[in-house]
């Protein structure tokens, strides 16, 4: 069943359903969330993109080990604050430029 939003575009329609985007490392049983360090705000984040279309953008400017394994995949804003808490970092929505947009927590 598809959720249908009279007049909203797809970016708008994953913003009301707290979907984002991220890039997932070794993805299957080992899979793991790409983790990055931001130096001039001294933070661990997870970069997350609001749409599909910054991922791709941003994807091949991050910084990747050789030998794994990477891919963007959708995950509930809400799962990923989770799972970022648990391991010490925070969501950082970024732009399809890399840049920091939004810091988010859970709290």
């Amino acid at each position: 069943m598809y959720d249908h939003f009279e007049g909203e575009s797809m970016e708008e329609k994953e913003k009301v359903q707290g979907w984002v985007y991220v890039v997932v490392c070794d993805p299957g049983k080992n899979e793991q969330f790409l983790g990055l360090y931001n130096k001039e705000k001294n933070i661990d984040f997870i970069p997350a993109f609001e749409n599909k279309e910054a991922a791709n953008d941003c994807f091949l400017t991050l910084p990747k080990e050789k030998g794994r394994k990477y891919e963007i995949q959708a995950v509930h804003i809400d799962d990923l604050n989770r799972e970022a808490d648990k391991n010490g970092f925070v969501v950082a929505l970024v732009d399809n430029d890399g840049n920091i947009i939004k810091e988010n927590s859970s709290e």
